[in-house]
This record gives structure tokens, sequence and C-alpha cells, in this order.
């Protein structure tokens, strides 16, 4: 799956994200509103990993959406 399907129906994804990434709350997700590299950045925070395996994770993420 692209990233422009998550951001074009991100209400509909929230529920997934906040299940793959339980730590990110539905303030951020309503902060981001689709937006790939606030997501990532929010994941770097919450998480404590660097931004390249945030955007690896997400890329994970979209492959088992498919």
């Amino acid at each position: 799956m692209n990233w422009d399907r998550v951001e074009g129906n991100w209400t509909q994804f929230k529920g997934k994200i906040q299940e793959q990434w339980g730590d990110l709350t539905n303030d951020d997700l309503d902060k981001i509103e689709g937006n790939r590299k606030q997501l990532a950045g929010r994941i770097q925070e919450r998480y404590g990993i660097a931004k390249e395996q945030a955007e690896k994770d997400i890329d994970t993420w979209l492959n088992k959406l498919n």
C-alpha cells in the first residue's frame, strides 16, 4: 500500500496505527493529520528510536496492509 492512500483516509487508518504504535495518542494522530514525516518523528520521539528506523517501521507496516 502506498502512503497516499493512508493520508487520504487518515481517519480510517488511525485505529490501525494505534494498534501498531500504542504509545501514540489520539491527540498525536490528530496533529499528524496524515503527514508521514510527522508520524515518523512522533514514533522516533515516543519510542526512542532513530528516524531512519521509524521510517523503516512505517514501510514494514504499510507492506503488511497489502
